[in-house]
C-alpha cells in the first residue's frame, strides 16, 4: 500500500511541475483518501485548488491543514496557511482566532458556579510544545501579531540578511534551510550555523540600531515570516505587553546561547542555566562608557556579548599601558568578584556594547557551584594577575625569579 501512495505521489508531483493541475489533483486527492494524516498532500490539494480558481474549497482545506499542523506543533507551517487563507478571503479570520486560542498564554477562567459542560474532543494545551515567542502573548496580541506577519520567499544563494546593514526585522523559517556567515578579519568568509524550519533569526534588530552581526542566506527554497520594527512599533501602541515580550525572547535566546558556547559558563547544568538566566541583567553602552574603574571594587562579573572593550593600565606615574582588547564572549571583573580586590585595570566601552551583568551574590550562587567553572575562573584571574604583574615597575626580576 505504501508503494503504491508513493507512486501517486510521485505522479502527482511530475503532473502539477508540468502545469496539468486537473490531473495532479486526482492524484494527491487519492494519497489524501488513503492517507488523511498525509499533511503535505492535503496541502498540496488546496494548493492545486487555489490555482484552479476553486477559492471556497481551497480556504476549507486550507483551514484544516493549518489546524492539522496546529495540533501536531508545526506552529509556524499553520500560521503562513493563515497568510494564505487570509490573501484569498480577507475577511476570513476564524483560523487565526483558533490558533490562538490553542497557543497564546491565557489567564485562568473565573470560577463557576455551574459547572461547565465537558468539551467535545478537547486538544490539552498542556500537550502542545511551546513556541518561542508566540506562547508568551495573550490572545487579543497573538492575533495582532499574526496580522502583520509577512510572509517571504527565497531562491537558493538569495541573501535574507546581510553582515553590516542595519537590521530592522525578525524572521521565522517556515520552510527550508538557510545558513548563517560571518565576515573574518582577513576579508574571508565562514559558515558558523545553519538554521532549518521552525529556527528565529534577526530579533535583535527589533530592540536595537545596530548592524546584522552575520550574513544568512537561503541554502534551498525558503519561506519565513517576517515582522519588522515598524510594524511592533504598530503593535506596541495597541498592545504593550508585545514589546516585554520579545524582550524577554530576545533574552532568554541570546543568554543560552552564551551559556551554552562560552567554555567556562557551559559547565553548568541545565537547572544552574536555567536559574542563571533570570540573574543576568542585560545592558546596552554607548562608546566610550567605563565599565570598571581601576583601583575601585568591582561588584559584578561581565560577558560581553556584543561589540568590542579596551582595557587601560595606569601606572603610578601616570602612563598607560594597554591590554588585550576584550570582544564578544570574553568575560570581565572576575578578580574583583573572586578575591574580592580593586580593579586592576579600567575597562571602556570601545564601539558601542552590549553586556550581560552578574552581580556577586549571584555569581557565589548560580556561577561558583560548580567546581570545574570556579576552577576556571581562577585560572583566569590567575593570569590576568600575572599580566598585571608584568607591567609594573622590577617585572623584569619578577620574570628572571620564575627562570631560577
Amino acid at each position: 500500500m505504501n508503494e503504491t501512495l508513493r507512486e501517486h505521489k510521485d505522479k502527482a508531483a511530475q503532473l502539477f511541475a508540468s502545469g496539468k493541475l486537473e490531473e495532479a489533483l486526482i492524484e494527491y486527492g487519492l494519497v489524501v483518501h488513503a492517507a488523511p494524516e498525509d499533511l503535505g498532500s492535503r496541502q498540496k490539494v488546496a494548493e492545486l485548488l487555489q490555482r484552479l480558481g476553486r477559492k471556497k474549497e481551497a480556504v476549507e482545506m486550507y483551514e484544516s491543514v493549518a489546524m492539522a499542523w496546529a495540533r501536531q506543533g508545526w506552529l509556524l507551517r499553520a500560521i503562513a496557511l493563515c497568510k494564505v487563507i487570509l490573501q484569498l478571503d480577507p475577511g476570513h479570520a476564524r483560523t487565526q482566532r483558533m490558533l490562538a486560542e490553542l497557543y497564546s498564554r491565557r489567564l485562568a477562567p473565573a470560577p463557576r458556579l455551574v459547572p461547565a459542560p465537558a468539551p467535545v474532543a478537547p486538544t490539552p494545551r498542556d500537550t502542545l510544545p511551546r513556541i518561542p515567542l508566540f506562547s508568551q502573548l495573550d490572545e487579543a496580541a497573538f492575533v495582532a501579531v499574526l496580522e502583520e506577519l509577512a510572509m517571504r520567499s527565497f531562491e537558493p544563494g538569495a541573501s535574507i540578511v546581510t553582515e553590516g546593514e542595519q537590521g530592522s526585522s525578525m524572521f521565522a523559517l517556515v520552510e527550508g534551510r538557510v545558513d548563517v556567515v560571518r565576515q573574518l578579519q582577513g576579508g574571508n568568509r565562514r559558515k558558523v550555523a545553519s538554521m532549518g524550519e521552525g529556527e528565529f533569526f534577526g530579533e535583535m534588530a527589533l530592540l536595537s540600531e545596530g548592524p546584522r552581526l552575520a550574513s544568512v542566506v537561503a541554502t534551498e527554497r525558503t519561506v519565513a515570516l517576517e515582522l519588522t520594527r515598524a510594524q511592533v512599533e504598530r503593535l506596541v501602541q495597541r498592545h504593550p505587553s508585545v514589546r516585554q515580550v520579545l524582550q524577554s525572547f530576545y533574552e532568554e535566546r541570546l543568554l543560552a546561547n552564551v551559556l551554552r558556547s562560552n567554555p567556562l559558563l557551559s559547565a553548568l547544568t541545565p537547572v544552574q542555566r536555567e536559574a542563571a538566566t533570570h540573574a543576568f541583567q542585560l545592558h546596552t553602552v554607548p562608546a566610550g562608557q567605563r565599565l570598571l574603574v581601576q583601583g575601585q571594587p568591582g561588584e559584578a562579573l561581565f560577558l560581553l556579548l556584543r561589540g568590542r572593550c579596551r582595557v587601560v593600565h595606569q601606572h603610578p606615574d601616570g602612563r598607560e599601558s594597554a591590554y588585550p582588547v576584550l570582544r564578544e564572549g570574553d568575560l570581565f571583573g572576575e578578580l574583583s568578584v573572586l578575591l574580592g580586590l580593586p580593579a586592576t585595570a579600567s575597562v571602556y566601552a570601545d564601539t558601542p556594547c552590549t553586556l550581560l551583568r552578574l552581580e556577586r551574590q549571584a555569581v557565589e550562587r548560580h556561577i561558583l557551584v560548580q567546581p570545574g567553572v570556579r576552577q576556571a575562573l581562577s585560572r583566569l584571574s590567575s593570569e590576568r594577575l600575572q599580566r598585571t604583574a608584568r607591567l609594573l615597575p622590577g617585572h623584569e626580576l619578577l620574570d628572571g625569579d620564575q627562570r631560577v
